[in-house]
């Protein structure tokens, strides 16, 4: 699928120095994977919009397809084709044949970062992406962030303090009428092994989504 302009960033992007350094140190490490800024996937037309921290070394930023080849896909994407969000069978590899037909998945921060922790500077450096990809979604109603990082650098791009809008999973923060911001713990394995976040708790979240875009 095709990136809008302005919302999706270079494959040679090098805004972000120590991030540009350390793809450049796993492409000589390990050639054959992807090692780029790692672009959304989903469909244009998408209600919901999905904002993750920053690709995993093992994961995204081998696979090219966020969420893709670590273990916090396993849950995000079981729970989506769960909410009818997904559909086909996710193999963790980008060319599964997985469609996401209402739904779109994005980081924060596109590029891996050493120890999955972003600086400040770079996650604020990446957010004209995020402000950009929202702004390209004309259908968006609903956004569901995984993390405080990925929920403080959503806020922002909306515009928005974030005194009003603290983050909390399971909550909701209502920006304007038609578009809803949902608060989730990251789907990490660390999250999920310490039972900071359980499968029930995730599925919570994406009931209150899909009860937000479909009211009965």
């Amino acid at each position: 699928m095709s990136a809008t302009a302005g919302a999706e960033p270079s494959l040679n992007c090098d805004f972000c120095p120590r991030l540009s350094a350390f793809i450049g140190l796993n492409r000589s490490k390990e050639p054959s994977w992807y090692n780029a800024p790692v672009l959304s996937f989903g469909s244009p037309s998408a209600q919901l919009l999905i904002v993750g921290l920053a690709p995993g070394l093992q994961g995204a930023n081998r696979t090219g397809r966020p969420f893709t080849g670590d273990h916090a896909g396993i849950l995000l994407y079981e729970t989506l084709m769960a909410f009818g969000f997904a559909a086909g069978t996710y193999e963790a590899r980008s060319d599964d044949g997985l469609t996401l037909p209402d739904a779109m998945i994005t980081n924060a921060v596109r590029c891996v970062p050493p120890e999955n922790k972003p600086t400040p500077v770079e996650i604020k450096t990446c957010r004209q992406f995020l402000v950009n990809r929202i702004h390209a979604l004309p259908n968006l109603r609903a956004i569901v962030v995984l993390g405080r990082v990925a929920h403080d650098s959503t806020i922002a791009a909306l515009g928005h303090k974030q005194k009003a809008c603290p983050f909390a999973h399971g909550a909701r923060h209502d920006i304007k009428p038609g578009l809803a911001v949902f608060d989730s713990y990251h789907c990490s394995r660390y999250n999920t092994n310490t039972g900071v976040l359980t499968p029930q708790m995730f599925r919570d979240v994406f009931a209150s989504v899909k009860a937000y875009l479909s009211p009965t």
